[in-house]
């Protein structure tokens, strides 16, 4: 009886030491689980830090990549237009002392041209002013004529004296009248003021074919007209016949349309032409 509660309380004994020892290994186990689930937690967060950062380096490298791909146009389109530049420069670095001596003189010629236009202009301007001077002389000479009958006036420089040619001729020839003698030597007295002067006597007609005697058509007309008046300038007012040239034009230098009775009456005229003194105007051209 002993020896069985002898056994019982040394089995009791046995079962309780072996449960606390299993109580304390679970313990001592749930704590490790528990530092290694923290750990664990830590672990991931971790890992998930790093993935972030991660993916954060992936895209900066592929921004850095596509600021690349830019710098690197950037600098093809330098490259290009630093080729451009050194090329234009080398292009201008050929010019040679001489050519650049040349170039300064070139500019200082502009500068001489431009006062040599503005002196020509100041001649120009003072020979208007002497024309219009020449045509106020002339219509005092004249007088009151009839403007259709006589007209003096300026054109592009040239001084010209248009005279109808009933004023001056009898009809279909080139006798003068006594009417063309009294206009021709108020005329005559200005020209001859001015010995300077050359000047030129057209004849002109209409376009009515015309015939008579000697004359075989408008040009005959026309140039006997002219020499008449040159004629008559030379051996009645003393005009110098050098200075004094005929021409004829027949009809081919209208000034009215030939379609109506009044402008073929304008059309038959003798002008005078005062030319242009040719060989003063080249010495102005001439460099000095």
């Amino acid at each position: 009886m002993r020896t069985k509660l002898f056994l019982i309380a040394a089995l009791a004994i046995a079962l309780l030491g072996t449960s606390c020892v299993s109580q304390k290994k679970y313990k001592a186990q749930a704590a490790s689980y528990e530092s290694l689930n923290q750990q664990y937690t830590k672990k991931q967060g971790d890992l998930n830090s790093c993935e972030t950062a991660n993916a954060n380096y992936l895209k900066q490298i592929e921004d850095l990549k596509r600021q690349i791909a830019d710098l690197s146009k950037d600098q093809h389109y330098l490259q290009t237009t630093n080729t451009q530049v050194l090329n234009q420069l080398e292009a201008l670095s050929v010019i040679s002392s001489a050519q650049a001596a040349s170039i300064n003189k070139s500019m200082e010629n502009l500068g001489m041209k431009d006062a040599y236009i503005q002196n020509l202009q100041t001649s120009m301007a003072k020979k208007d002013s002497l024309n219009m001077a020449l045509v106020m002389n002339l219509k005092g000479a004249v007088g009151n004529m009839d403007d259709k009958d006589i007209n003096i006036k300026v054109d592009k420089g040239v001084v010209f004296i248009d005279i109808s040619d009933k004023l001056l001729f009898k009809s279909g020839s080139f006798d003068v009248t006594d009417n063309a003698k009294v206009v021709l030597g108020k005329v005559a007295k200005v020209l001859k003021n001015q010995p300077d002067l050359e000047f030129m006597i057209e004849g002109h007609t209409d376009n009515v074919p015309f015939k008579k005697g000697e004359l075989v058509d408008n040009w005959d007309l026309s140039v006997k007209r002219a020499t008449t008046i040159v004629r008559l300038l030379q051996t009645q007012y003393g005009i110098d016949p050098s200075k004094m040239t005929a021409a004829g034009r027949s009809e081919y230098s209208p000034v009215a349309s030939n379609g109506t009775n009044q402008g073929k009456s304008s059309n038959r005229r003798t002008r005078i032409v005062i030319l242009p003194q040719l060989d003063q105007f080249f010495k102005l051209l001439e460099r000095k």
